[in-house]
């Protein structure tokens, strides 16, 4: 049970995201076969939709973004403020993380800050670094997938499809992006904004029920 309640909020999350991707695996693998059936072309079986490129599209492209949103709010925060946001650092506070090399030393620091100032340093951003990596890795997922619908599309339109570097120029995939992208930001922005006005009892992502709305910070 320890374990459990120690790891509560990553397995409940994953959980979610279980559910929902299975959920989205077999919905859109009705919507296929329904499109498939009108348009009298061939219908995939459930494990071939799930190797699919419309499949493996639509699940990176949702990666993409939310990878983006990850590793920009990261990085931002270490140098941007919010005054009065529980989402931002205090301005007033000193810097946290100054003397690596000395904090290297402290009971329970990572090993690897004891590895020399290259190895403190990428660990230093490696979190940003990680996120950053994840969003390359979806973005190119989403690209060559989306690429593969698109020139599926184009054939069955008796049109010549694109090549894969040339759809990195084609408004249908920046298209797909940018609606993704957008939602992103402005939903982190409407966190950072109510996170100075209004609580949410015991959360890490909020200020205390009491605290005041120009604190700073959780």
């Amino acid at each position: 049970m320890g374990a459990l309640r120690n790891n509560g909020l990553t397995i409940v999350l994953l959980l979610l995201f279980g559910a929902s991707i299975i959920g989205q695996w077999i919905a859109g693998w009705h919507v296929q076969v329904e499109d498939a059936q009108r348009h009298g072309e061939q219908v995939l079986s459930l494990s071939a939709y799930s190797l699919s490129p419309e499949f493996l599209s639509s699940v990176f492209e949702n990666w993409e973004s939310e990878f983006l949103q990850m590793s920009a709010y990261v990085v931002l925060t270490a140098f941007l403020i919010q005054r009065g946001s529980a989402e931002s650092k205090d301005p007033d506070s000193p810097p946290r993380d100054v003397d690596l090399d000395l904090q290297a030393s402290k009971p329970g620091a990572p090993r690897i800050l004891q590895s020399g100032p290259i190895w403190r340093a990428i660990y230093a951003r490696s979190l940003g670094l990680t996120l950053a990596a994840l969003f390359l890795i979806s973005f190119v997922m989403h690209w060559t997938q989306s690429a593969k619908v698109a020139a599926q599309e184009a054939i069955a339109h008796g049109e010549k499809p694109l090549g894969t570097l040339a759809y990195l120029g084609d408004a249908q995939l920046w298209f797909e992006s940018f609606q993704n992208w957008q939602s992103e930001f402005l939903s982190t922005a409407v966190l950072v904004l109510l996170s100075i006005f209004l609580r949410q009892r015991e959360s890490p992502e909020s200020k205390g029920v009491a605290a005041p709305h120009s604190q700073t910070g959780e």
